[in-house]
Order: C-alpha cells, then sequence, then structure tokens
C-alpha cells in the first residue's frame, strides 16, 4: 500500500509534470439541476480562481454525455425511481434521474469558470449500457470490464505525473477518478473545499478511503501556500 501522503507533498516543484482535472462542473450537478449537488455552486468562483492563477500548465476537465436511453436512468427501469440500487452485471448501480443528456442545458459546463484554459474535455457516459463516474475508466460492461476513458494515456503522454481532482460529486465521480488514477500509477491529490458530495454526510468516509489508497487532500489556502 502506498504511504500515506504528508504535508510536504503539497509544494510544487516540477509544475511541469502537474495536471488539474476538474470533474463535471455541469448545470445538472448545481443547485437546480436534474442531479443538484447541494452547495455545488459554491466552488465556482474558487475555481474560477484556481484556473485563472496559472498554477497548473495543464488543465483537463470532464463531461457527463449520456445518451436519453442511458442504463443508469431510473426512467429506463419499470418500477424503479431515483436512487434506487440495482445489480447491473454483477456489481451495484445507483439509478439516476434523468441527467446530462447530450446537447441539453444541464449537460453544459457551467460558465462561471474560464473554460478557455482547459487543454481537453473528456466526455463519459456514452455508452448507454455502461455508467461511467471515474475520468480514468468506465464502470463495468455489459462483458464485465471497466474499458478505460482514454485520459490516463493522454496524460501520461504529456509526461504527467500527479494529478489534482476537484468537483463533482465528491462521493462518486471524484473518489472514484482519484483511485483510479492512483490505480494508474500517478500521484494524486483532492483539493478538497473545491469538492462537494451528493450524500453531505459522506465527507469522512470518502476521506478515509482516499487515504488508504494514498490519495493526498489539501485545500485551495494550502496549494496557493505552496506556490507562492
Amino acid at each position: 500500500m502506498r504511504a500515506k501522503a504528508t504535508k510536504e507533498r503539497t509544494s510544487l516543484p516540477d509544475q511541469e509534470f502537474t495536471a488539474l482535472l476538474v470533474v463535471d462542473v455541469q448545470y445538472d450537478f448545481l443547485p437546480g439541476g436534474a442531479l443538484g449537488v447541494p452547495d455545488g455552486d459554491q466552488i465556482l468562483a474558487p475555481l474560477s480562481r484556481l484556473l485563472s492563477s496559472n498554477v497548473f500548465p495543464l488543465i483537463v476537465a470532464t463531461q457527463d454525455w449520456h445518451p436519453p436511453n442511458h442504463v443508469s436512468f431510473a426512467s429506463n427501469h419499470r418500477d424503479k425511481q431515483p436512487m434506487d440500487r440495482i445489480m447491473l452485471y454483477g456489481h451495484e448501480q445507483t439509478l439516476w434521474p434523468d441527467h446530462c443528456i447530450q446537447g441539453t442545458h444541464g449537460a453544459k459546463l457551467h460558465p462561471g469558470p474560464d473554460w478557455t484554459k482547459v487543454a481537453a474535455i473528456i466526455r463519459k457516459a456514452l455508452d448507454p449500457t455502461t455508467d461511467s463516474y471515474s475520468a480514468i475508466r468506465n464502470n463495468w460492461n455489459p462483458r464485465g470490464v471497466r474499458p478505460p476513458t482514454g485520459l490516463a494515456g493522454y496524460l501520461k503522454n504529456r509526461r504527467i505525473e500527479r494529478i489534482f481532482v476537484c468537483g463533482l460529486a465528491l462521493d462518486f465521480c471524484v473518489k472514484w477518478t482519484a483511485e483510479d488514477a492512483i490505480d494508474e500509477g500517478f500521484e494524486v491529490t483532492v483539493i478538497w473545499d473545491l469538492c462537494r458530495a451528493i450524500d453531505s454526510s459522506a465527507s469522512e468516509y470518502v476521506r478515509h478511503d482516499l487515504a488508504e489508497r494514498g490519495v493526498e487532500v489539501v485545500t485551495l489556502a494550502d496549494l496557493f501556500e505552496a506556490v507562492k
């Protein structure tokens, strides 16, 4: 198991090899959206500040991009409601309200942050048979495997060694992304105050699980202090 990260790792001595990954800051995940994350809008202003800071030489964003017949939507399962859970391909699957449907307003990235700073946008959950929380690998497909999204290869081709992750939602897409990135050999840091969870009570177990996997947790203030 990777040793637990220390505070000193917050420094960025090799910014050339570091990237920021912004997860799913889309209308449908913000308050008032189809799957609004409580207080999700509170990350917009500090995220804008970070994107404008030039701390990271490479920034990548992700975007849920579901077809309307997506398997994760409760509306596509008879007698099921949003937040029900089923077994799908041998694994538990939460059923969601229809959200982030391709081409809709809800699927758009919120225009508050300056997305012109972003080098690439990775769209996920395009396959109607397969959900995709993580930006690194899709969830299990009908063949029982988790296909890659291509992001890990993109980052490795650019010699990225360390990833800072933030966005929505902490207890699903951020957590899965961070853990998969560790499995791909990256050093991973989650910017805690630039995330919000669907389940506000989940923060304690998410932090514990991330620490167990070797993921560092910092605040935006920690990050700015480290790069003064």
